[in-house]
């Protein structure tokens, strides 16, 4: 597993090289489906008072981050009402809302609790468990490469836009756990991506990407959350 949880002051990124683009990436806060392991995929799920707390406290955290350009946010209740609370406590920066940040759609295993998936639909859930990163999902369902091309694509579009700049992007697990695979080195796993945890990807020099932190949730120690919330890891959704 690779984990970094370390805090990322103003200290460790103050300043941004001006061939860089630094983007701050947070996992949006926990909903009741996260809660009870029910598969959201691209239903729009919005957040439980767990996960209104935990968007404030990173809201808070990274309100003391300096340089601040831009936010991002997929355009699902979840991690935009987690985005706009960041929004707030840094200078009221509009919230650009894009749906290529969105979790996966998950085709018919959508709206059913996990471990129910191998009897409800067991094509649908071969399919969500198979190797092969080309695989769809019945009813709808993207495959992993579909997810990896829409999310990193358009952060490298970020990136390319916010060159000497830091911007903030909220998004899903599953889309995470694909910019980290589009950044990491080789070997490298994101583990478990928490709730409203940060992570920290520098893009550089056109298109190399490289992780700085990765899943710090050390704002939350003084908040009521869930650390066994489901998603965020292999079954994210």
């Amino acid at each position: 597993m690779f984990l970094v949880s370390v805090s990322v002051e103003s200290d460790g990124i103050g300043s941004i090289d001006p061939s860089c683009t630094e983007i701050i990436v947070v996992r949006h806060g926990e909903t009741d489906w996260n809660a009870i392991g029910k598969m959201q995929g691209q239903l729009d799920v919005e957040l439980n008072e767990i996960g209104r707390q935990q968007a404030v406290a990173v809201a808070e955290r990274l309100s003391r981050e300096p340089n601040i350009s831009a936010i991002y946010s997929s355009d699902l209740k979840r991690a935009l009402e987690t985005a706009e609370a960041i929004a707030s406590r840094c200078g009221g920066l509009e919230v650009i809302r894009d749906k290529d940040l969105r979790e996966r759609h998950l085709g018919d295993l959508q709206g059913h609790v996990y471990q129910d998936l191998a009897k409800l639909g067991p094509k649908a859930y071969e399919a969500f468990k198979s190797h092969r990163s080309d695989q769809e999902i019945p009813g709808g369902g993207e495959s992993r490469d579909q997810l990896y091309n829409r999310c990193t694509s358009l952060v490298q579009k970020i990136g390319e836009n916010h060159r000497g700049q830091r911007v903030i992007v909220v998004s899903h697990g599953g889309a995470i756990r694909s910019l980290f695979n589009r950044a990491a080195a080789k070997g490298q796993h994101p583990g478990k991506i928490s709730n409203t945890s940060v992570g920290i990807i520098q893009l550089c020099d056109g298109d190399l990407w490289s992780i700085k932190s990765w899943n710090d949730a050390s704002h939350l120690k003084q908040t009521e959350f869930l650390e066994s919330a489901f998603g965020g890891d292999a079954s994210s959704g």
